[in-house]
């Protein structure tokens, strides 16, 4: 069943006026409920521009978008609600902590739900356990963290509103691989085990291949691709050609074939690799046995 259906969304930016813009051109697709999406393009594409719309920042300048069946803005007095439905976590989001305690920054947004006290505690402690925080943090001003650890009390605090959809845009962006890995391994666990729907914008097709079960690929404002993650980096030249990269492991078996070995290109994962290249093994030393 659909999380997400986009119908012929268009968002112009300042319509009407001569330096008129438009971000989003007519795009449409549907986000199944548990769906990992990665959604990758070129700078300007309309990435950011998409998923503001997923929780109301942005009002389409036309056509609809629908979130777990219903229209966002049939009731443009309704919009809050989809705020608590579709968790937005922004580039650098730590930017955005501004309470005396860790505790205070998380509870914020489940606060705002109008929930209980016991309802927020048992949200801010489970939030926190999700992404990787010891309790003992809770009372600390999240000004004494380090980098990593304030982007997690961040997304911690989008987590805890229990959103249907976790939309994150380079979560990632500026750590270093060591905290990149735990960031993005914490979002993973989180999808697996709660079934939440989960978007995850990213310049990194490491981190896209290795995290996204679909990939959106956006060029122009438009939709160029959409599937499984293992289809859109099957199209690696395609990618190439739009000035995006791919996986580097995915460059090294194109250029296998370029040299001339008859090995399939389709491979965006260390592990995936391993296999095909033991499968090429096998198929060469069938071969020659025979």
């Amino acid at each position: 069943m659909d999380m997400i259906r986009v119908e012929d969304l268009s968002y112009v930016y300042a319509p009407g006026m001569p330096n008129a813009t438009t971000a989003v051109d007519k795009v449409s697709f549907c986000i199944e409920k548990g769906d990992f999406v990665g959604v990758i393009g070129p700078t300007g594409s309309g990435k950011s521009s998409l998923i503001t719309h997923f929780n109301g920042i942005n009002k389409p300048t036309s056509g609809r978008i629908y979130i777990d069946g219903e229209d966002m803005w049939a009731d443009s007095k309704k919009i809050r609600s989809f705020r608590f439905k579709v968790g937005l976590v922004f580039q650098y989001p730590e930017y955005q902590l501004f309470e005396e305690t860790v505790y205070k920054d998380i509870a914020f947004g489940p606060k705002n739900m109008g929930l209980s006290a016991h309802e927020i505690d048992r949200r801010v402690k489970e939030a926190a356990a999700f992404c990787g925080l010891d309790e003992a943090l809770l009372q600390s001003s999240p000004f004494e963290l380090s980098g990593g650890q304030k982007r997690r009390v961040a997304i911690a605090g989008v987590i805890a509103m229990e959103p249907k959809v976790l939309v994150l845009d380079e979560p990632a962006a500026g750590l270093d691989p060591e905290g990149r890995e735990m960031i993005l391994s914490q979002v993973k666990k989180y999808h697996k085990e709660t079934g939440s729907t989960v978007i995850l914008v990213s310049h990194s097709m490491e981190d896209i291949a290795k995290y996204a079960d679909k990939v959106l690929v956006m060029k122009d404002g438009k939709v160029a691709m959409y599937d499984t993650t293992q289809k859109v980096f099957d199209r690696a030249p395609e990618l190439l050609e739009m000035g995006l990269s791919v996986p580097q492991v995915t460059k090294i078996f194109l250029k296998l074939k370029e040299m001339g070995i008859d090995i399939d290109t389709d491979v965006y994962t260390i592990p995936y690799a391993v296999k095909t290249l033991l499968a090429y093994k096998a198929a060469k030393e069938g071969g020659t046995n025979a």
